[in-house]
């Protein structure tokens, strides 16, 4: 994949959700669980300082306020998937689980993988984190 619109047509072709669709943002929603629960994962793109494009895939997993920060550093040194990282949601700090990918290592596949993996990781985490709800 070559661009966040190839990235966008390819959701939308896949039959994923999608509840937010900028030019370069969508928002896939993720069923969980039968129906139980659901996760709202973030596509990006991001360019680094030699304008290579990337493409961010994010999920928010708890508000910050009240979490133990080494429970999620431990989880961030010994997750296999992504990484943790701390951004505003509606104003509100919230823990993010996120990777990125270079666009020119990018497949329709991959992209499948990477909304699945971190949809299914990040909801885990926030069940973990929650007692068991979800706070999203």
């Amino acid at each position: 994949m070559q661009n966040f619109e190839q990235i966008r047509r390819h959701l939308i072709n896949a039959g994923y959700r999608l509840s937010v669709q900028e030019p370069f943002l969508a928002c896939v929603e993720l069923s969980l669980a039968q129906g139980k629960r659901h996760q709202a994962i973030f596509l990006a793109e991001l360019q680094d300082d030699d304008g290579r494009n990337y493409l961010r895939v994010s999920t928010a997993v708890a508000p910050v306020v009240g979490l133990d920060a080494r429970r999620a550093l431990r989880f961030n040194f010994e997750s296999r998937v992504g990484y943790l990282a701390i951004s505003e949601l509606d104003g509100v700090p919230f823990l993010h689980l996120c990777e990125n990918r270079p666009y020119e290592c990018l497949t329709a596949a991959e992209v499948d993988r990477l909304v699945l993996e971190i949809g299914g990781t990040g909801d885990e985490m926030e069940h973990r984190m929650s007692a068991g709800g979800d706070l999203l």
